[in-house]
């Protein structure tokens, strides 16, 4: 019997086992680090790119993600930027496998309220689209009035210019119905 064969072919069984216990940690610690990625996370990953949303009604929206918040993302369309709220989307084409964490502790507490709240005080001309199921219904005017989980438009027909006050009409939209929000983008001139 050679002992040095003996000890050589324990130790490379050894070492194949060492390997594989290491390849299975590894891929243990790969599905709990997956399990804490959020979606934002991977949105913020994929800033930059040309993706598309679709969303419960069957429409879809496409464009450069511009921005990921903590509950909506921001699209430039070629001639618009769409605010759509993460609950709106049933699934997305185009992401990247990055994931970003956001870093500041203020961005992750700003909200869909935060951000309509910034269009209602720039007094924006904007469109609105509501969904529930496979229907939708759009709304064109400004933002007056954002609360906690619902937002005022003051309705304005497409085209032209916001009613006189005592013609105008107010229309409340829960953030739940929300399917996005269409805005003249800051880049058009």
């Amino acid at each position: 019997m050679r002992w040095d064969a003996l000890f050589d072919d324990m130790e490379a069984q050894l070492a194949a086992r060492q390997q594989l216990d290491l390849e299975a940690e590894i891929a243990e610690r790969a599905l709990v680090d997956a399990a804490g990625v959020e979606l934002a996370d991977r949105l913020r990953g994929s800033l930059g790119l040309g993706i598309r949303v679709h969303l419960s009604s069957g429409s879809a929206f496409e464009g450069v993600l511009s921005h990921a918040g903590s509950e909506a993302l921001v699209l430039d369309e070629p001639h618009h930027q769409v605010l759509v709220p993460y609950a709106a989307a049933v699934h997305y084409v185009g992401l990247s496998r990055l994931a970003v964490p956001e870093q500041s502790r203020v961005r992750r507490r700003l909200g869909l309220g935060s951000a309509l709240r910034g269009l209602a005080r720039s007094r924006a001309r904007v469109t609105i689209l509501v969904s529930r199921g496979p229907s939708e219904t759009a709304f064109h005017g400004v933002i007056d009035t954002v609360g906690r989980d619902f937002l005022d438009l003051a309705v304005a027909r497409e085209g032209g210019g916001r009613r006189p006050a005592n013609d105008r009409q107010a229309v409340t939209i829960p953030f739940g119905a929300l399917a996005g929000i269409r805005s003249v983008s800051a880049a058009v001139d």
